[in-house]
């Protein structure tokens, strides 16, 4: 068994330790590399086909291209795809900079979605490496009433032994490729030739490394026309991966408050 595929058994093990010990989960769907690989992992772990929701809380704001993704993909993986709006920037705290403002709107919309819903888990295609806030979260992750997360008061979690009783009322974030790299993400891509959105593909010198929408996300300086170079990239490259996203360059403890309040 190679890297790879003890990255592929662990997650495939946590998806189906949620469905067996959660009563009604979804997957969040954000379009991007990440939660790309997860679905194709989730339809492994249940034979071809996801057996809960797909959710995409929509923002109205991603690319042309991400959206023509969704469409397509969303009938060739026979998702139950539920696309849920997110409220309009006026709903959202003001004290937060611009980039982290708009992003937050997505945090409120995922809060009316549950509301709707009365999911109890919530997959999401989240990396420790990814950024440093994700990188103190667990693999199943409790969640307060209000869909707020306590970064001092998360439950161990030694030897893959589980805490999957959210809080009356709450819910669980469950990460099942939170042990993954970015460039595990994209050796896996390769080696089980998932589709791809063009964005993350190099054109006219500039690429996106990581996507979120149109308005507060950037390409990055990048040749890397293929996933092979793609790869060569990251072992060279001292650019973060979300050096594009705008919210990240806002105040210091921006992410930090909107992972508090319940961001993905």
């Amino acid at each position: 068994m190679d890297h790879l595929d003890q990255l592929e058994a662990q997650s495939i093990y946590i998806f189906r330790e949620a469905f067996a010990r959660l009563k009604k989960i979804a997957l969040l769907w954000s379009l991007g590399k990440d939660s790309n690989v997860m679905i194709w992992l989730a339809r492994k772990a249940f034979f071809g086909r996801l057996p809960f929701p797909a959710l995409h809380v929509d923002t109205g704001k991603k690319f042309p291209e991400m959206y023509r993704f969704r469409d397509h993909y969303g009938k060739e993986w026979e998702l139950d795809l539920r696309v849920e709006p997110c409220p309009p920037i006026d709903a959202v705290d003001p004290t937060l900079p611009p980039a982290a403002r708009s992003a937050a709107r997505k945090t409120e919309g995922l809060k009316m979605a549950l509301a709707k819903f009365g999911f109890d888990g919530l997959i999401a295609g989240i990396r420790r490496d990814e950024e440093a806030t994700r990188a103190k979260e667990r693999v199943f992750s409790p969640r307060g009433l209000e869909g707020n997360w306590d970064v001092r008061d998360q439950p161990p979690e030694f030897w893959d032994h589980f805490n999957a009783s959210p809080p009356q009322g709450a819910h669980l974030r469950i990460h099942p490729i939170l042990h993954w790299t970015e460039a595990d993400i994209w050796a896996y891509t390769k080696r089980e030739n998932i589709p791809i959105i063009p964005l993350y593909l190099s054109q006219n010198g500039k690429r996106y490394r990581s996507l979120g929408d149109q308005d507060i996300t950037n390409p990055v300086n990048s040749t890397a026309s293929n996933i092979d170079e793609i790869l060569i990239e990251l072992e060279q490259t001292k650019v973060p991966e979300r050096a594009g996203r705008a919210l990240d360059h806002e105040t210091e403890d921006a992410f930090e408050r909107l992972r508090v309040a319940g961001y993905l």
